[in-house]
């Protein structure tokens, strides 16, 4: 390292895998979490608020700036929470054992956004891993302060299946070998973009701040298994908090995929952001399905020329990706 960390900001919605890819970028010495925004998603607002308040508390990190952003889409309302994945608070049914909250920040987090990026000397990452309504609003009400963002690394989409036939009408979950499980899943969305496509569009077709889309085509070839699991509950206290959050995401997991691992989807993305270039990555303009039938907030690869060119990320040494997540983790221990 050359002593000079990277300002980032998380914007999420926790969310289980959100919890582990928090707890990462704290463990990282190459970034400093300069705030975390809030959004609704997984599950409402109020409740990724306050799991993401506890989770820095259980990090004694209650001094990084905590705000709640958006509780809606942009445009059209929600079509569905994520709790048969992540629980009825967000957490696996484990919220309350971890910390009380840190008190959020006054601020929206448009508002924290902004004072974050005027105040930086350097450019700032931003790491959406949750609906981007959060970033598209900044992007709409401060387009002064694009300069300053140095690139959005977000966690969403899908160039194949989808993860939302629970909410698009697509087909039952079908069980899946573990050597083919990555396409399986239904629907056509992934569920962050499902969620806001407007915002989505919003940020992924604007040519004035790079961005890095993690699709579900990856981070499903990511699937942290039980030796994974097992070796972060015996390292220490705080890591042993988030291997029992992953205990009711494991089994969901399970049952969809037919497999016993999770995808940790947002750690993926935030790994990213901590070491640019763990990810291979191919350029390509990406439209966003904006209609109001079965493919909403699809993700769709289009031809060069026909938008700004967004980096999907659809490579990377998985079982690296899936070491260095559990190393990091392990120093909060």
């Amino acid at each position: 390292m050359n002593g000079v960390t990277t300002p980032i900001v998380i914007d999420t919605d926790p969310g289980v895998d959100d919890a582990v890819a928090i707890m990462l970028a704290i463990a990282s010495p190459e970034v400093e979490v300069k705030a975390v925004t809030t959004v609704f998603g997984n599950v409402a607002l109020d409740a990724t608020t306050s799991n993401a308040g506890r989770l820095l508390a259980l990090c004694e990190r209650a001094d990084v700036p905590l705000a709640a952003g958006a509780a809606r889409p942009l445009v059209h309302p929600q079509r569905g929470l994520a709790a048969e994945w992540h629980g009825t608070d967000g957490l696996g049914g484990r919220a309350a054992a971890l910390p009380a909250p840190a008190a959020p920040d006054g601020r929206t987090a448009v508002e924290l956004l902004a004072d974050v990026l005027r105040a930086s000397d350097r450019p700032v990452t931003l790491v959406p891993i949750g609906p981007l309504t959060n970033i598209a609003l900044l992007l709409a009400v401060h387009p002064e302060l694009a300069g300053r963002i140095g690139r959005i690394v977000w966690m969403g989409g899908s160039l194949g299946a989808g993860n939302t036939d629970g909410f698009t009408g697509g087909p039952p979950p079908r069980s899946a070998e573990a050597s083919t499980h990555q396409t399986r899943g239904g629907g056509v969305a992934e569920f962050n973009a499902h969620c806001d496509p407007e915002a989505a569009h919003r940020v992924l077709t604007q040519a004035d701040v790079p961005v890095t889309m993690v699709p579900l085509d990856l981070t499903l070839r990511c699937p942290a298994g039980p030796e994974w699991i097992d070796a972060l509950a015996a390292a220490g206290p705080r890591c042993a908090a988030l291997a029992a959050v992953i205990t009711h995401y494991r089994a969901a997991f399970r049952e969809r995929y037919g497999i016993d691992a999770v995808a940790v989807h947002d750690a993926v993305a935030v790994l990213e952001a901590v070491l640019p270039g763990t990810l291979r990555t191919t350029a390509k303009p990406i439209a966003v399905a904006c209609d109001l039938g079965p493919a909403r907030g699809a993700t769709v690869g289009m031809p060069e020329g026909s938008g700004p060119p967004v980096q999907v990320a659809l490579d990377a040494d998985t079982d690296k990706v899936l070491a260095e997540i559990l190393e990091r983790l392990r120093r909060l221990g």
